[in-house]
């Protein structure tokens, strides 16, 4: 794992983990959420992941048609099979929903709205589509979304393919659809924004629909 950095304000730290294995993260997420207190102050972590499958809670590994050697993680998130890989940005979120009001719910339809609004703000529509988490661009899935609950407190959250190997995706039925395609934002537009200008823009617009201070960050 890279060296970490990391920026606060009153009510959210933001950390920035670069390119690291899916396994530490997890772990740490799972730790941090467990020791959490009611003045834990709430985080979100931004990194990428090194080449990983992950099948959720209610994931079937029949939607894994092969993996040729990149490792497959049975994880706590919701949802069903994913790929994580360089070029591709994460946003973890480890948020205390009741001392911010919220429900999952909500979480939810702030981390999609955020990506709808990030990617408006590029001249790149997208949308919801019903029974089929995560945002769509002309039917082809551009950003994952998969949470977990543990005494209030939100980890996991969302991945966005920006710039990277969309390959892998073909060993699996992305999140349990068969033949579902897959896009990103480089394939979307003529130019392409570095990694860091996105999770600086995608940042802005998840503190507005999730109601955290940005001045300082």
């Amino acid at each position: 794992m890279q060296a970490q950095q990391s920026s606060s304000t009153r009510d959210l730290e933001v950390r920035d983990l670069g390119l690291s294995d899916y396994q530490s993260v997890w772990d740490q997420m799972r730790a941090y959420t467990l020791a959490r207190s009611t003045n834990s102050i709430d985080q979100f972590w931004y990194l990428q992941h090194s080449p990983v499958y992950t099948l959720g809670l209610n994931g079937k590994r029949k939607h894994v048609l092969r993996t040729d050697n990149i490792p497959l993680i049975s994880t706590d998130r919701g949802g069903q099979v994913t790929y994580h890989g360089p070029g591709q940005l994460i946003a973890y979120l480890l948020i205390d929903m009741p001392r911010k009001h919220i429900g999952i719910k909500d979480v939810v339809n702030a981390m999609e709205q955020a990506v709808i609004d990030y990617l408006q703000s590029l001249n790149i529509h997208s949308e919801r589509l019903a029974g089929a988490p995560g945002i769509y661009v002309d039917g082809a899935k551009v950003a994952a979304l998969g949470l977990r609950v543990k005494h209030g407190c939100t980890y996991h959250g969302l991945a966005l393919n920006v710039d990277m190997n969309l390959s892998p995706f073909k060993n699996i039925n992305p999140c349990g659809y068969e033949n579902m395609p897959v896009t990103q934002i480089k394939d979307l537009m003529a130019s392409c924004s570095d990694l860091n200008s996105v999770k600086a823009d995608l940042h802005r617009h998840l503190c507005q629909h999730l109601g955290y201070n940005t001045e300082t960050q």
